[in-house]
């Protein structure tokens, strides 16, 4: 497999692990207001940041504004957004070290 095939197969690989992550923390925050309406077990708070540290932090502090849930919880409201930033720092280092070195 010549470079080039290989750089572009891992991009793809990279792009929808991000865009899965970011889906799974968009639902898991939809599903989590759900259930505090409906008085149901509810998913941990370190559930959502263990998916906001490894990439997910975008979908989770979207569904964090979305459904209006968490934004008055210091933790999250800080916490995510720093998140974000690190998750695309690292976006941009996996960048730099496959494609512009």
């Amino acid at each position: 497999m010549p470079v080039y095939e290989w750089l572009n197969a891992r991009a793809g690989c990279i792009s929808v692990y991000i865009l899965v992550i970011n889906t799974v923390g968009y639902i898991m925050t939809a599903l989590d207001k759900h259930y505090a309406k409906t008085h149901r077990w509810r998913i941990a708070e370190k559930i959502f940041f263990i998916v906001s540290l490894i990439g997910g932090a975008g979908g989770v502090l979207f569904g964090m504004k979305t459904f209006r849930h968490k934004t008055l919880h210091k933790s999250f409201s800080v916490g995510v957004p720093l998140l974000l930033i690190m998750n695309m720092a690292c976006l941009f280092l996996l960048i730099y070290v496959f494609y512009l070195k």
